[in-house]
């Protein structure tokens, strides 16, 4: 089948807008033409894959930006949690991910004080060797 190109690149045009597409590949679902043809057509350097490129990039800047809106407006905790997640401080983020766990001992005892004594004491022990 004999593939015109400005038709192809017409095709894809039209199916990322209507389509809300977001990548190369899923161009390639829409347009009937397989992979090996798109690329022939449209190498990664061409103008017309760049433009392809940029209007996918466009797609994914609106869907952000429509997704972060409406978790902006949400009065649920794990939405709003997601959205400061995605605008928060890399040290914000270290802050909500670290990992809490308790340690206890036998009977439910908490380890934590009984470890800072054994510390303390073995402190002491060695600045009296010393």
């Amino acid at each position: 089948m004999a593939y015109k190109k400005k038709e192809i690149f017409n095709q894809a045009l039209e199916a990322i807008t209507k389509n809300n597409l977001f990548f190369i590949e899923d161009i390639v679902a829409f347009i009937p033409c397989d992979k090996t043809t798109f690329y022939r057509f449209f190498a990664p350097d061409s103008n017309e894959y760049n433009i392809l490129k940029n209007e996918l990039e466009q797609n994914k800047i609106k869907t952000k930006s429509s997704i972060r809106a409406k978790l902006y407006k949400s009065d649920k905790a794990g939405e709003l949690l997601a959205l400061y997640r995605l605008i928060c401080t890399t040290e914000e983020h270290r802050l909500l991910n670290q990992q809490y766990t308790e340690l206890t001992g036998k009977g439910g005892k908490d380890l934590i004080p009984l470890a800072k004594e054994e510390a303390m004491r073995l402190k002491a022990e060695l600045e009296k060797d010393a």
